[in-house]
This record gives C-alpha cells, sequence and structure tokens, in this order.
C-alpha cells in the first residue's frame, strides 16, 4: 500500500498583498469643484395667475411659460452657464 507524505497534503495560504505604507499628502489630490449655483445666484419659479417663470437674485428673469416644469428648467439652465 502506498500512502503520500503528510507534508504534501498540506496547503499553504496564498502570499498577501503589500499593503500601501506611503501616507497620501493632503494637496496631492486635485479639489472638487464645490455643488450647487454659482455665488449670488439662487433662482426661484413664481407664479402669476395661470403662468409661471423663473427669476433669480441676479436679476434675471425668464419667459412666462403655462408648465412649471419648463420653468424650473429655464431656472436650472440658467445655473448651469457660467
Amino acid at each position: 500500500m502506498h500512502e503520500d507524505s503528510p507534508a504534501a497534503a498540506r496547503t499553504t495560504a496564498a502570499p498577501r498583498t503589500p499593503v500601501r505604507t506611503t501616507p497620501v499628502l493632503a494637496g496631492s489630490l486635485p479639489e472638487a469643484p464645490p455643488p450647487g449655483p454659482p455665488a449670488g445666484h439662487s433662482a426661484t419659479t413664481i407664479e402669476r395667475g395661470s403662468f409661471c417663470l423663473a427669476r433669480c437674485s441676479c436679476g434675471w428673469s425668464g419667459p412666462a411659460r403655462r408648465s412649471r416644469d419648463r420653468a424650473r428648467t429655464d431656472a436650472a439652465e440658467h445655473l448651469a452657464t457660467p
């Protein structure tokens, strides 16, 4: 009868990947721009009878729309433009 040696039956764990020991410097990562509207802009919608229009704190005013959703889109487009 033939038996395998006990050493052949043992399994070994896979080698571990090295852990990063170098610290990440705070200035090495690019900063993301702050989310939201540009400074000085705050758009809202105003209802006038059956019409709705978008207005901004900078003085901009969108066209009167029957669709409230379209007036909100006008305001979002205004805030997105630089």
